[in-house]
């Protein structure tokens, strides 16, 4: 029996080096899982962060899409302002429906607006091209005029309104009509 003990107690050394190696096979198991964690957690903070630049760069182009840039502001005879206008670049095409217009005055201290479209509502004449046909889609790239009538907010001479035009969605274009010392057919305001 004495050999048996002598051979139990070497099973017991062995046990102890087994211990150690399952515990640090346990501990290296452990760091691998906390690395994948980790990493899971950078990984969806990147796509978080990405998805938040592109929904920021998508409602800034959206802004920025479809604006109305106004090339000048001339009087007609009749009091009506003929805009001459464009899409900004980089715009999708917009209908003429979708385009408002304000024009804002101060007439007297009480201040006024006059609204309207770009198709019907305020204007004499719609949107039209170059050569003069009413245009139901306004395309980027290309001229096109408008002959708004404000009804309140008439051109009064050494007096200053106010013109904002919105295309659907897309960002305000904010012009100063300056009228100066005459208001008569033919004089540019803008």
């Amino acid at each position: 029996m004495v050999k048996n003990m002598k051979h139990e107690t070497k099973n017991e050394q062995r046990d102890n080096v087994a211990a150690i190696g399952i515990g640090a096979m346990i501990v290296f198991i452990a760091l691998i899982l906390v690395a994948a964690v980790a990493a899971a957690v950078i990984i969806q903070t990147a796509e978080k962060l990405q998805q938040n630049a592109q929904t920021t760069g998508e409602d800034t182009t959206d802004m920025m899409a479809s604006k109305i840039t106004v090339k000048s502001v001339v009087i007609t005879n009749t009091d009506d302002l003929y805009v001459t206008f464009e899409l900004a670049p980089g715009s999708d095409p917009v209908t003429a429906t979708t385009i408002q217009w304000l024009i804002t005055c101060d007439l007297g201290g009480n201040g006024a607006t006059d609204t309207g479209d770009f198709a019907t509502a305020g204007t004499t004449n719609a949107a039209q091209d170059l050569t003069g046909a009413t245009q139901a889609t306004i395309n980027p790239g290309a001229t096109y005029t408008v002959q708004l009538n404000p009804g309140t907010c008439v051109p009064t001479a050494n007096d200053q309104h106010t013109l904002n035009v919105q295309s659907g969605t897309g960002g305000f274009t904010y012009e100063v009509l300056n009228y100066g010392g005459g208001v008569g057919n033919g004089e540019v305001v803008i």
